[in-house]
């Protein structure tokens, strides 16, 4: 049974992010996400502006005027989200966990796609796989999704990508287009071999959830930090103004070594902060490799 709490949140996602999709996302997610190939549609007779090259000279002699052969895209695309939920999702220092705003992106990504008829599936993860979504249609299944993303207990806390993106690469057979929704709070040896191998089959694409907090640290003296997913404790002296730069020049230079692997690979990388509006960087992301394409 789900709770009227949960049905409450699961309303009120949908409603939100309908309307962010129906407002500025579907086309843009038609124009850059395009159909697996082309498909015959009909034979019709020629009109003044048509291509030449498309007249079937077959039908044309039987005929004894031009007709041409018409095509369309075939359009069915499978959407993968790769949906990060171990224990350093749990975290945001403003207004929003960053788990939150991963269930609020793969919603919009979610409906984007069945606007445009796609499938979607989900795949999520810790250390350990924690529940696979098989891709489907329709708005009852991305009820199901964000079902699914809201009342998850992951039994792990720890972060692989890696076996993540193996997973993938097991259950889909045809290409993909695959989201990684993560913080990537994880080492990125662990995980840069699997995504080159991902990206050569698949379309990957990288949402990175930051919060400012893992970023710098705010002057309030003495502070005991834990890693969400190992335990580990550590006492902190916020006021000493050279822990916090050192603190603050390691969270960048981490955050650079991520983006350059992502570069390195090919592959698209939308920075989401938790404490902006998430939506914003996607529309960007989305005319930018418009623009590109």
């Amino acid at each position: 049974m789900i709770s009227a709490d949960v049905l409450k949140q699961i309303r009120q996602i949908q409603i939100h992010t309908s309307r962010l999709v129906n407002e500025a996302l579907v086309g843009e997610y038609h124009s850059i996400f395009k159909g697996v190939g082309i498909e015959f549609e009909e034979v019709r007779e020629y009109q003044p502006g048509d291509e030449i090259r498309m007249i079937d000279w077959n039908v044309t002699a039987r005929m004894g005027r031009p007709f041409i052969k018409r095509f369309v895209e075939e359009r069915e695309l499978t959407v993968m989200l790769l949906v990060d939920v171990s224990a350093s999702e749990n975290f945001g220092s403003v207004n929003y966990l960053k788990n939150k705003v991963a269930i609020e992106i793969c919603s919009l990504l979610a409906f984007s796609a069945i606007k445009n008829n796609d499938k979607v599936g989900v795949i999520m993860f810790t250390d350990k796989i924690e529940k696979f979504i098989p891709p489907k249609k329709g708005a009852k299944h991305v009820f199901k999704v964000i079902r699914e993303l809201l009342c998850s207990k992951p039994s792990g806390k720890g972060t692989n990508i890696a076996m993540a993106l193996d997973h993938l690469n097991k259950i889909a057979s045809r290409k993909t287009i695959t989201f990684i929704v993560s913080d990537f709070i994880a080492e990125e040896n662990d995980y840069a071999r699997s995504l080159r191998t991902a990206n050569k089959k698949h379309d990957v694409i990288v949402v990175n959830i930051i919060d400012p907090r893992e970023q710098e640290l705010p002057n309030v003296g003495f502070i005991e930090l834990k890693d969400a997913e190992s335990g580990e404790r550590i006492i902190t002296d916020t006021s000493n103004s050279s822990a916090r730069k050192e603190y603050s020049m390691m969270a960048l230079r981490q955050k650079e070594e991520r983006s350059q692997l992502f570069r390195s690979t090919g592959i698209d990388e939308v920075v989401v902060n938790t404490q902006k509006n998430y939506v914003e960087p996607i529309i960007r992301f989305f005319r930018i490799r418009e623009k590109r394409i």
